[in-house]
């Protein structure tokens, strides 16, 4: 017996000794107890992907988008951990090159196209593309906003990579706009045009939305974080702060300490549903303290055109149907659909 069936055989009577001792499998956790079962979490470098079930598409630009986009941060152990010390360590040790690459390739079974990814890591999508013969598409944040030389080569290194689109990073567009300047922002996208690729603006804040909307940068797509609030680490609404994620962790458990990432999930779809730009919607879960069944329908029925998700190997096959089911049952939205 393979360690890889053995490995499957473990997780799957885990998931299933869940519901004998009681717990009520979901939907998501029965879809992957039968991917568990019947082994289709394994993949084989020779065998042609086809997705199993197609995943609903939006366009930005000439490129064809899953509507469900596979986070980058898991597998570069930026972990949003609140006061778990080891939990980036322990990422890190856990998705291995192979592992890595056994997830893009469940993520693609599953009609996946397309992952968000930090720069430092854009090499390894590459080399995923090279030796698995495919064509996964990344959106990647560009980190040195504000530094033009320095920006201009790593948008050259990114293409050179296979970088598809490129946008700022949000923590960069957060810090240049509360610095009021708005300036460099309009610098990255012109530096990213100039090289041939869609270029988008990230954010945590709201505000930097408002202030590229105001000042006309025109951007070809927005990547910015939305969640609601009723998960029990959340600050307490009197108690959130803009900018909190630039001020320092407090040891009060009311208000911020890495467990916020959209400071008010309202005042946000009320401002995009009046922009007519495509929206990646990033941290839907808030960083795995919301379950998916509310993060996701929260997110696509409240205006967001894609969702990006941060996934182990074992949250993909789950996540991705629930994501398929959910967009099935969307008849209407307040935003239209922009991508």
């Amino acid at each position: 017996m393979s360690k890889s069936t053995d490995r499957r055989q473990f997780l799957s009577r885990a998931v299933l000794g869940a519901a004998g001792a009681g717990a009520m499998l979901g939907r998501e956790e029965q879809i992957l107890a039968a991917a568990l079962e019947d082994g289709t979490t394994e993949t084989s470098q020779a065998e042609p992907i086809e997705a199993v079930e197609p995943m609903p598409c939006g366009k930005i630009g000439k490129f064809s988008i899953s509507r469900m986009i596979m986070g980058g941060n898991l597998i570069g152990g930026w972990a949003h951990s609140r006061d778990l010390l080891y939990s980036s360590q322990l990422f890190k040790a856990y998705n291995t090159e192979a592992k890595i690459f056994e997830t893009l390739e469940l993520g693609e079974r599953q009609g996946i196209n397309t992952i968000q990814v930090d720069p430092a890591y854009q090499h390894v999508i590459e080399k995923y593309n090279k030796v698995r013969r495919r064509n996964l598409q990344s959106i990647v944040c560009v980190t040195q906003v504000g530094k033009k030389d320095a920006q201009r080569d790593q948008i050259k290194q990114l293409i050179d990579q296979g970088a598809t689109m490129l946008y700022t990073h949000g923590m960069q567009a957060d810090e240049q706009v509360k610095g009021g300047r708005i300036e460099a922002l309009a610098e990255a996208l012109d530096l990213i045009r100039e090289q041939g690729l869609l270029a988008g603006i990230g954010s945590h804040s709201l505000e930097v939305p408002i202030a590229v909307e105001k000042e006309g940068l025109n951007p070809d797509y927005y990547v910015k974080t939305f969640h609601i609030d009723n998960y029990w680490s959340a600050t307490p609404e009197e108690h959130r702060e803009e900018w909190c994620w630039y001020k320092g962790q407090s040891t009060d458990h009311n208000t911020y300490h890495d467990n916020m990432f959209c400071l008010d999930a309202e005042k946000t779809a009320a401002f995009m549903e009046k922009v007519d730009k495509p929206w990646i919607a990033f941290k839907v879960l808030a960083a795995g303290a919301i379950h998916p069944r509310f993060g996701f329908s929260h997110a696509f029925k409240n205006g967001a055109d894609f969702i990006c998700v941060g996934m182990f190997d074992f949250h993909v096959a789950a996540n991705a149907q629930l994501a398929k089911d959910l967009l099935r049952k969307i008849r209407t939205r307040q935003r239209p659909w922009r991508a």
